[in-house]
Order: structure tokens, then sequence, then C-alpha cells
């Protein structure tokens, strides 16, 4: 893959969805930029389903690349060349790498998630759960999976729903169950949640007191909040990661695709890009 950090052109970068108003991942970008020296634009950009196709196509050769929010991220993978590894298993694509014409995707949800449970010292899971079963909740197997689980738990309102998940879990070495969303009100036996809903839907239903209190929950959305799931378990003193943690860490590894084409591979001085982008958000 060509280019780097030595190049001192000006690029183009943007976060596309709608609503899109709301994002923080200006903010998050913008001050990652700043701290490596760099002068690229990164900006908000309303791009509805009907909008991407024509969007991606005709960016010029000032564009470096693109942040995808749902339900764009699995919309834009007839538009891209080549896909990462956690892009292929998830079948989504949240990351847009223009690169000599050809455009790459990237999956950096997964590596957000497992970098906001370690943030709360979670390293590890053997028993986890699902709330949803959208591409994030793709996302959220993937995670889980990495994080050494053998069994994961898929809550969503309607079971059909999930059943495109099982085929990743069972590549992942997972066994799925899968629950109605009222089944969160007597679950047991879990350490770790992964709410992956749109914020402020109301699930209708109270999880059960074993659950706020022996699973950590990791409630992806982050505004508004607390969402109502978050709140209960937040009212039972439970363990609650924020969204915002998910959010950063994923715009780190973004920040690693812009810049070296790769998300494995660490920035220069990348405990300090990290500080900044955590100091935007506080």
């Amino acid at each position: 893959m060509s280019g780097g950090l030595q190049e001192s052109a000006l690029h183009r970068l943007a976060v596309l969805g709608s609503p899109i108003a709301h994002s923080k991942s200006p903010a998050l970008h913008r001050a990652a930029y700043a701290a490596l020296g760099i002068d690229w634009q990164y900006e908000a950009v309303e791009v509805g389903s009907a909008e991407l196709a024509e969007f991606v196509r005709s960016r010029d050769a000032s564009w470096r690349g693109l942040s995808l929010t749902m339900p764009l991220k699995q919309e834009v993978l007839p538009l891209v060349d080549e896909l990462d590894r956690r892009a292929r298993l998830t079948g989504a694509a949240n990351t847009l790498r223009f690169d000599g014409g050809r455009r790459l995707g990237f999956n950096t949800d997964v590596g957000g998630i497992v970098g906001a449970l370690a943030d709360a010292g979670v390293t590890a899971s053997a028993r986890a759960a699902v709330v949803g079963g959208g591409a994030t909740a793709a996302s959220a197997i993937a995670a889980i999976a990495e994080l050494g689980a053998s069994e994961v738990e898929v809550f969503v309102r309607t079971p059909a729903r999930a059943t495109a998940l099982e085929p990743l879990a069972a590549s992942l070495g997972l066994r799925v169950l899968v629950r109605r969303i009222d089944e969160l009100s007597g679950a047991d036996g879990l350490d770790l949640v992964v709410a992956t809903v749109p914020g402020g839907t109301e699930l209708g239903v109270r999880p059960s007191a074993a659950l706020t209190s022996g699973a950590v929950l990791l409630e992806v959305a982050y505004d508004p909040w607390p969402s109502p799931l978050a709140a209960a378990w937040l009212d039972a003193d439970g363990t609650v990661v924020h969204g915002l943690g998910m959010l950063l860490h994923q715009a780190l590894l973004q920040v690693r695709v812009f810049a070296n084409g790769d998300p494995e591979q660490a920035l220069p001085d990348e405990a300090g890009v990290l500080r900044a982008m955590r100091a935007a958000i506080a």
C-alpha cells in the first residue's frame, strides 16, 4: 500500500451518515492529526444510503478515506475492491481508504470493542451476550471470540434476525444461543454483555439482578446517555463501559488505517495521540 506519514500533501477525510451532526468523530480525528503534526481535514457529511455510491465514486485524489456509520457499513461493501480480515468476517466495513485508485475496506469496530473493554480491565470472557442483531452485533461477536469466550447468547426482538449471525459465530468456534429480548429478565451466568441497539432504544424489559451484578455491560451507543439499558445497570451499581470508549479505540485504528494503511501498525507516539483524542471528547 502506498502512502504514510511522510506525505505532506493535504488530504481530506470525512465521516458519513444520516443523521451525522451529532458525531464526535471529527473531534477525535482532528485531535489525532494535530498530535501527529499533519494538516489533514476531517468533517462530518450527511450522506444516506441512496447517495452513498455516487459520493464514494466522485471523490478526487485529495481524498484519503471515509468513516462510515450504519447502515452504510454494509451498503459500502459492493463499492470496495478489497476487505481486511475483520471486514470480511463480519460483513461490515466502517472504514474506507482510497489507495492509488483502489478502495480498501476495514472493520475497526471489533478492535474498538476489545480496546474499550481492555481500558475497563476486561481482557477475557467465558460466556457473553450481545443485545441486537445488526452489523455491530457481528463485530461484537467477533470481539467476544477474541476475548476467548466459548458461548454467546444473542438477545433480539425477532429471533429470525439473529440467523445471519450463526455462521459467523460457528466460524469463530462460538456456540450461539438465540434468545428473545424479554429473556433478559431471567438471564444468568454471563460475565459480559455488549449492547448494540441504537441509542435511546427502550427494550421494554428490565435485566435480571444476576445480570446487572455479575456481568460488565458495554453500551455501544453513546448518545443519548445513559441508554435505558445502561441506566438499569447503573441503578443496580453494576459495571458499565461507556460507548465513547469504543468510539475512541475504533477511531484510533482508523487513524492507523488513514496514516499507515494498516490497522495493526502503531502510530508515532501513539500513547500521546490517544491522550489527545481522549481529551477531545472528555
